[in-house]
């Protein structure tokens, strides 16, 4: 499912935590792993000459060659590379990505400038939203469990959500895990002089018409072990209260729900799960006709 790995590394404590997360994802899949570093222009101070640069190419060169030998030590293929940023990080990550046919990045969710775990990094964010494939997104606590034994798809019935849902049955196929499915009806979205309690039942009617729908899905995929669940409350809140309940390894999201009008727009409650959640995320981008 995966063969070629990205782990884009600054030498913070969040890109050592991604790369381990990293390596037990290319473990999983006999992946080839990519230790990338993107040196910026902004890394050398104003008026830094070329012989002052050494000792920062040097942080550079350590930090990668430190994530490959752990990944060569956990008998990993791996490809190093030291890459200059032009006019952007993520767009060099994901020139490195095309050129290299990688098909999935794990990455923090911010950089050495990351002051706070619900600060999603420029980088990362951008990376999110333009990405081809799928990234899985990591804190500095973040711990990827190896037997990959149960993923969490939040699904709203948009096509993008769809791509999510078919990506983390093939997911689950391969690993053996459990898929749980979660519609989440949000309150906050009913307004007006209406019949909220009338309204709120038809959601969840249809919630779980649409959950029955892509258990046959799964099911049909060979799927033996598929659960859903249609709740209520804040989006976010409801799928991180689902993970922590349920002991999640997982998290599988498209990159933007119905109100997304387009690749670069990055869901906002996908956003708000990738800054705050426990366990990985995985974005996963949606096809051109989403």
């Amino acid at each position: 499912m995966y063969d070629q790995i990205l782990i884009p590394t600054d030498g913070g404590d969040v890109a050592d935590t991604a790369a381990e997360v990293a390596i037990t994802l290319a473990g999983r899949f006999d992946a080839t792993l990519h230790v990338v570093h993107v040196s910026e222009l902004g890394e050398l101070p104003p008026g830094t000459d070329d012989a002052d640069a050494s000792p920062l190419a040097s942080g550079a060169e350590a930090a990668v060659t430190e994530i490959a030998e752990a990944a060569a030590d956990a008998g990993l293929e791996v490809a190093t590379a030291i890459v200059e940023a032009g006019s952007s990080v993520h767009g060099a990550l994901l020139a490195y990505v095309e050129r290299h046919d990688v098909d999935c990045l794990v990455m923090g969710t911010h950089g050495r400038s990351g002051v706070d775990r619900v600060v999603f990094g420029s980088v990362a964010e951008r990376t999110v939203r333009e990405s081809p494939v799928p990234v899985l997104t990591v804190h500095a606590e973040t711990v990827l469990d190896p037997d990959f034994s149960s993923i969490l798809v939040p699904t709203d019935g948009s096509r993008c959500a769809r791509t999510a849902v078919d990506h983390a049955i093939e997911l689950a196929d391969l690993t053996g895990a459990t898929l749980h499915l979660l519609n989440v009806v949000n309150p906050a979205a009913i307004y007006g002089d209406v019949d909220t309690a009338r309204i709120l039942d038809s959601l969840e009617a249809a919630g779980a018409g649409l959950l029955e729908d892509l258990e046959e899905v799964a099911s049909d995929a060979g799927l033996s072990s598929v659960e859903t669940t249609v709740t209520t409350g804040t989006p976010h809140r409801a799928i991180r209260a689902y993970a922590d309940d349920h002991d999640i390894d997982c998290i599988a999201m498209g990159t933007h729900g119905r109100t997304g009008v387009q690749r670069y727009l990055l869901g906002s409650v996908t956003s708000r799960v990738i800054r705050l959640s426990d366990v990985p995320v995985l974005a996963i981008p949606g096809t051109r006709d989403d």
